[in-house]
């Protein structure tokens, strides 16, 4: 990783015996780290993206009787049962992920599916049906990376559009955490305005959790800056000091009950340390009764949406982690991917069986690359803390997404460097690469801004003469894309 993103880039003693067995087994000191500094990036990496615990429940959970993601088939998720499932499901996966990918890529619940069952699934079939499709989704990606295809197709990538699907993250990265902590936020339609989103509120930074983001972005740029070892993970800690000081003064509470309040949990002392997790969901599944329920053709176009969004989703995160981790080659290329996308395609069906949605390979993993995690041993940090947040949920529920969300805008900032690589001087690179970039966080989707990267980038190839240039599967996989950006249309032609 370029020196710019701090001292967690540079070699330096390791913490553990030389040659000891956990050295060896993660190659921890080959990789230029340290046991600390793989602990810290695990623990950084569990902070930034412990939010889904919490958030994946309001996703695809309600409340029995309420109308809260009630379908029309009156089946709902209870959110209690979907946290705990979820947390489980994110620690199982990190650890086999570090053990046997041995990269540092955090794994749980993705929030473009979850999003995607909710919204546009589960309203037509029941929750096990629904599940079920993401278990089909999962043995299919699994299939596909056994068999070496998503190998391929990862490796045929142009090392310019890797480059550019790692700033892209960048850029989505740092949008995240601009939404989470209500530093950007939405215009309601009521208000009859061309300008979709404004600046806090009123264009203001008129609220204390929203005061709190922008000074943590500033205090982690200050300890990156002066190169302080665990910098990030010593902002999360000050800043969640900090909130839980000024909500014991305030009494802000929710957003949901004040439009000044924090975004997702309330940063105060716990009463109670947890409790036992209800895990009566996991094996609560239907493999095919949705392609009974709702047609084989209708139950199949589900399943294709799921696993283009699974395929490429992770994919542009891996290469954007891997690059920023400086474990790719000049191609952009990761030693082992296939092992790590057969993983990562297990995710969907542990996901699916579990009830807690298809896991997958998080973009907030970055944040503990940042603070120097190079190896799976982070991952096994990460997942650890997952598992036990089964039981101790408080713990990490006083924690707002005010107080980590800087850490996600500062490592956007390291992320968007990628771009170096990409010559803007050529045009028929300079487009692919911008939209690649702005589509990610305009569309709040990977896998929607390397789709349009891949077919600007086949078109501006053709268009300078240099179609025969351009990999056969960059074609098929840019066909694949214009077929799924048209799937509405598509769909209302064939019924």
């Amino acid at each position: 990783m370029p020196a710019e993103t701090g001292p967690t880039t540079t070699k330096g003693p390791s913490t553990s015996i030389p040659g000891g067995r956990v050295d060896r087994f993660f190659k921890v000191t080959e990789r230029g780290s340290t046991i600390s500094r793989e602990l810290r990036g695990g623990l950084v990496t569990f902070f930034t993206m412990a939010y889904i615990v919490l958030l994946n429940p309001i996703i695809i959970g309600g409340i029995p009787g309420g109308d809260k993601n009630t379908d029309v088939l009156g089946n709902v998720l209870p959110l209690a049962q979907v946290a705990a499932v979820t947390a489980l499901v994110a620690g199982v996966m990190s650890i086999l992920f570090g053990l046997v990918a041995n990269y540092p890529f955090a794994i749980a619940a993705g929030l473009g599916i979850n999003s995607l069952l909710a919204v546009s699934i589960a309203p037509e079939v029941t929750w096990p049906e629904a599940m079920g499709l993401v278990v089909i989704d999962g043995i299919i990606i699994v299939l596909l990376a056994v068999t070496g295809f998503r190998t391929a197709v990862f490796n045929a990538v142009p090392p310019e559009l890797k480059a550019a699907i790692a700033a892209g993250i960048g850029a989505f990265i740092a949008f995240i955490g601009f939404v989470d902590a209500g530093f950007v936020k939405r215009i309601p339609d009521a208000a009859g305005t061309t300008v979709p989103v404004q600046l806090g509120i009123d264009n203001s930074i008129a609220s204390i959790p929203t005061l709190v983001f922008a000074l943590g972005v500033l205090i982690m740029g200050i300890l990156v800056v002066r190169k302080v070892p665990g910098g990030l993970l010593i902002g999360i800690v000050i800043t969640t000091v900090l909130s839980i000081i000024l909500e014991s003064i305030f009494d802000y509470g929710s957003s949901m009950e004040n439009p000044k309040g924090w975004g997702l949990s309330v940063p105060d002392i716990p009463n109670a340390l947890g409790s036992l997790p209800n895990l009566s969901l996991v094996g609560d599944v239907d493999l095919f009764g949705a392609f009974t329920r709702i047609g084989v053709l209708s139950a199949s176009v589900f399943v294709f949406a799921l696993v283009l969004s699974n395929f490429f989703d992770a994919m542009g995160t891996m290469t954007g982690l891997g690059k920023e981790a400086g474990l790719a080659d000049e191609k952009g290329n990761l030693p082992g991917i296939g092992r790590a996308l057969v993983i990562e395609g297990s995710g969907a069906i542990a996901g699916g069986v579990a009830s807690s949605s298809s896991n997958t390979v998080f973009v907030e993993s970055a944040s503990g690359i940042a603070e120097g995690a190079r190896t799976g041993l982070a991952n096994i940090v990460t997942g650890a803390l997952f598992l036990a947040a089964m039981f101790l949920t408080p713990l990490y529920e006083i924690i707002p997404l005010e107080a980590v969300a800087p850490a996600l805008v500062i490592v956007g900032a390291m992320m968007i460097g990628q771009l170096r690589d990409v010559d803007f001087t050529r045009f028929e690179y300079a487009l692919p690469a911008f939209l690649t970039v702005v589509s990610m966080p305009f569309t709040y989707s990977i896998a929607n801004g390397i789709g349009v990267g891949f077919i600007s980038w086949v078109v501006m190839a053709t268009a300078s003469g240099k179609a025969r240039t351009v990999h056969p599967l960059l074609w098929l996989v840019a066909a694949i894309f214009v077929a799924y950006f048209a799937r509405g249309p598509i769909s209302d032609l064939i019924g």
